[in-house]
Formats: C-alpha cells, structure tokens, sequence
C-alpha cells in the first residue's frame, strides 16, 4: 500500500464526486442507448408492417395474375378453336364441290 493515499475525514466528497459524476455518465450512456434501443425499434416496427403490406401484396398479385392466365388461356383456346372450325369449313366448301363435280 505505499501508493494509497490515506483515509482523510474532511475530504470524502471527492471520491464520492467522482464516483457520483461516473454514475451520472453511466445512466447518460445508458439513457442514449435506451433512446437507440427504442428508435431501432420503431423503425423495426415500420418495418415489419411494410413487410407485411408488401406480403398481402403479393398474395393478392398472385391471385389476380392466375386468374388472369386462365382467362387468357380460354381466350387462346376459344381463338384456336375457331380457327379449326373455319379451316375445317373452308375444307369442306372447297372440297365437297370438287367431289360432287367428280361423282
């Protein structure tokens, strides 16, 4: 103990100073990081809600653009359906004459 500095009654306040001033920068640090803690959790907050319009966004996407796929596949089948229908008439108007001509 030669560097200890011995006990003086009549000037306890300054390690107590000292030891108040670093309780006071503690709570101030630990204030700050509260105030952090609780910005970063708001902005996870909004966050979390963007995620979640954005999933009810594509879920309604998706279930308007399969809907829209099938419409246009029944448009695509009506159109190809008609078109064999033609062809097979304009066959049938070319041909019949032919063979009854023939007959």
């Amino acid at each position: 103990m030669s560097g200890a500095v011995p006990y003086d009654p009549h000037q306890p306040r300054s390690n107590v100073s000292k030891v108040m001033e670093e309780m006071d920068n503690a709570m101030g640090n630990m204030r700050d990081n509260l105030n952090k803690v609780t910005e970063r959790g708001e902005a996870l907050d909004d966050v979390d809600q963007r995620a979640n319009v954005l999933a009810n966004n594509a879920s309604t996407f998706r279930k308007s653009a399969n809907t829209v796929r099938k419409r246009m596949w029944m448009k695509n089948l009506k159109m190809k359906l008609c078109l064999a229908l033609v062809i097979i008439i304009l066959l049938i108007v070319i041909i019949v004459p032919i063979a009854i001509h023939f007959s």
